[in-house]
């Protein structure tokens, strides 16, 4: 048998992910958390690490109580896709497709509210993330303006350790996780 019959990745969690029809056991919080910790932001074209993970947290700050959780898992499905920078993602054949599959498969999961609210400061973030680690920020300036906070990133492992108690202080509750 090949090892990739079927379509599946191995996970943080020791399970098989099977990306293009993911059941929801196969979705792992702890999974989730761990791969975007580890997963830089902009493809890795900045100054310094900054982990998929602390920018879901930043966004998920930035929204009212009850969108917290949706924004923390905004974008949960990098974490079996990888974060690809955004010009790249719209030339990948398939790839918006398989992602939102993964997405949708998330929110079903952990029932995720979808509002407009979270792409606009995940917008807002980005070029302020673009300001403070390194990266040209003319080109998107028609995002808006940056937020006043200037970003010091942190660690993987406290982006990680952060995203798991921020997903279960805001609600998030994963039935096949073990506590």
């Amino acid at each position: 048998m090949n090892e990739y019959e079927g379509h599946w990745i191995a996970t943080y969690s020791s399970k098989r992910f099977h990306y293009l029809n993911p059941s929801e056991n196969e979705i792992d919080i702890r999974d989730i958390a761990h791969a975007l910790a580890l997963t830089c932001r902009f493809g890795g074209q900045i100054k310094t690490f900054y982990s998929v993970a602390e920018h879901s947290i930043r966004v998920a700050e930035e929204v009212p109580f009850k969108l917290r959780l949706s924004a923390l898992l905004h974008d949960a499905h990098e974490a079996y896709l990888h974060d690809i920078p955004r010009p790249i993602k719209q030339d990948i054949l398939g790839y918006k497709e398989v992602a939102d599959r993964i997405q949708r498969k998330i929110e079903e999961k952990y029932c995720l509210i979808s509002s407009p609210l979270i792409k606009t400061v995940d917008n807002k973030l980005l070029i302020t993330q673009a300001r403070d680690l390194g990266m040209n920020t003319t080109d998107w300036a028609v995002l808006g303006q940056p937020l006043d906070e200037i970003i010091y990133p942190w660690s993987w492992q406290d982006a990680e350790a952060s995203f798991l108690t921020y997903f279960v202080v805001h609600g998030g509750k994963d039935k096949d996780t073990p506590s």
